[in-house]
This record gives C-alpha cells, structure tokens and sequence, in this order.
C-alpha cells in the first residue's frame, strides 16, 4: 500500500474537498501513465498546443528543461479543475454550475477564450435505483459529449491551435474523470429522489478519515495528496501494472464506471439512505485496488487516443 494514501484520504474527507473525480493527484497519474505510452510524434504535438495554455509558464516553472514536456503534459490534467478557482472564469447554469444551461453556450468549443467554467463536462449521471424510485436521465451537455467532440478537433489538422490546445488540456482530465466510478453515476432512492450528485449525499466514515465525510470525496482521495509535486504522481504511475487501452469509446468507459459503481462503490457497508457509513478495511482495499486499475487504464486510453490523433 502506498503510504501516501492514508494522508490523502485524510485531507479529502478532513477538509471537505469538493467533487473533482480523482484530486490532482489521479489526474496527474493518468497522465503520466499515458506519457509513457505516447509516440514521439505525439509527445512532440502536444508539448506544442499545450505550449498554448495560459497557465503553462506556471507549469514549468523551476523544472529543469528535460522534463519540462513531461511535467506540462502531467499538470495539463489538472488544468480544468484549477479553471474553478481563478477569478477570470466564472460558473455558468444552475446548482453552482453544475447544472448545464441549456444554451448554445453550454457546449461552445472555441478555444481559451471561453471562460465558463462548464463544470457540467466533468461528468455524466447515469442513474439507477435499488427501491424503484423514478430515475431522471443525465443532461446534455456532458462528459460524453465534450470528449467526443474534443477528440474529432484534436485529429482535425485544420482547426485552430488554440481550439485544438485547449481540447487536448480538457480531454487529458475528462478521460480521467469518466474512469472515477461516482463521475458515470447517480443513485436514486427514497432517501434520495433527485439522486445523490454521485456519492455527494453520502457520508462515510473510516479509521484515520475523521468524522463523516462523503463517499464521493473517499473515492477520490484514494490515490495520493492534492498536493502532491507531479514528480510523486509520475512516480506512482511507474508502479501500476500495464493496461491494455482496449476500448478508446468513451460509451464504453461509462458502462463500465457505472457497473463498478451499482456493483462496488455502493456494496455494503453502504446501504439506501445517506448514512453515516462506516467504511470498512476490505472495503477500502478493494476500492484502492479499483482506483489503480482505473488510472491505469485512463491512461492508456488518453495514450491511444492521441497517438491515434496525432500520428
């Protein structure tokens, strides 16, 4: 077991962290992991679009030049979580923004010069029921929509660099986010009749987790600090067991979340309503276990998709 993990797991459920499918440290893994895999082709073009993203100055900083394609390409993944806290982006929809507004605006791929925050990408609610409550069915926009989309301009040599730039940052975090269980599904209950926002309802607890805190906020803590510098993560990514990509259909990598999610993310301890539950050992080892396979294949899937786009 990493020994990271339980400092992770403390400092999500501890502070609260909101939702972001995997915390930084996931996201950077996913990538480093798909690092490994690229081309040099591909290493080549998305070094050069993603010299375009307005924060990457930031990401090399004080990185020696050798690594500097690498540790961009890693931060990169987290780029469009950190859009949620700098003042120049704004929400847009309802609920905080989590809700998409049904307008063109919702789903608009015009490169950095968007500054919604489209939190509504990050995911796809899938519903299900263990009592019969009545479902209702994801929005669109959504994290299956804007990958499919960001995957066609990617390939598309003649859009704009800066369109194609900032859907290569999106998509190295969208793949990551539909591979975290909770991000492919809600549950419906009689406890819970709008669902529960993906395990954001409901509250855990757990030895060295403090006092309740949400199951959401548990699965994604579960593979490093936030923190963390991207070194730890592209270490940590070193270590996963090779995945074979298989299917680069994201259709396909919701199904299979949201499967893990009915069939483990929400086995007991968890029951219907929102708890407190107390999370058992073999419950979180079997979670820790998901979460590395699920890294590991994001990125092998982040990997073929642009070795594919960019050949």
């Amino acid at each position: 077991m990493k020994a990271h993990f339980w400092i992770a797991l403390g400092c999500a459920l501890l502070f609260g962290a909101p939702a972001n499918a995997w915390n930084n440290f996931g996201h950077m893994e996913a990538a480093a992991v798909a690092w490994s895999q690229l081309t040099p082709a591909a290493k080549q073009e998305a070094t050069r679009l993603l010299k375009l993203n307005p924060q990457y100055d930031g990401w090399i900083q004080g990185v020696p030049a050798s690594q500097r394609d690498q540790v961009a390409f890693v931060k990169a993944a987290t780029w469009s979580d950190q859009i949620k806290s700098l003042s120049d982006y704004h929400n847009d929809g309802d609920r905080n923004g989590d809700v998409a507004p049904q307008t063109p605006e919702a789903s608009q791929n015009i490169g950095y010069d968007d500054h919604f925050r489209h939190k509504y990408w990050h995911f796809i609610d899938e519903p299900f029921s263990t009592d019969g409550t009545p479902l209702q069915q994801p929005q669109a926009p959504n994290a299956q929509t804007q990958i499919a989309a960001f995957k066609k301009t990617l390939a598309d040599t003649t859009a704009q660099d800066g369109v194609r730039s900032y859907d290569l940052s999106w998509l190295l975090h969208l793949v990551g986010d539909l591979h975290q269980p909770l991000h492919a599904t809600s549950r419906f209950t009689h406890a819970e009749q709008d669902g529960d926002a993906g395990g954001n309802d409901v509250k855990v607890s757990c030895t060295r987790c403090g006092s309740a805190r949400k199951l959401h906020a548990f699965w994604d803590g579960l593979l490093g600090p936030t923190d963390a510098p991207p070194q730890d993560a592209i270490d940590a990514a070193a270590d996963l067991r090779t995945a074979d990509a298989g299917s680069t259909d994201e259709k396909d990598w919701i199904q299979e979340s949201f499967e893990i999610a009915k069939q483990s993310v929400y086995a007991p301890p968890i029951r219907g309503g929102d708890g407190p539950y107390r999370l058992t050992k073999a419950y979180q080892s079997k979670a820790r276990k998901i979460a590395n396979q699920r890294i590991a294949l994001a990125g092998s899937r982040i990997a073929a998709i642009l070795n594919d786009a960019f050949k």
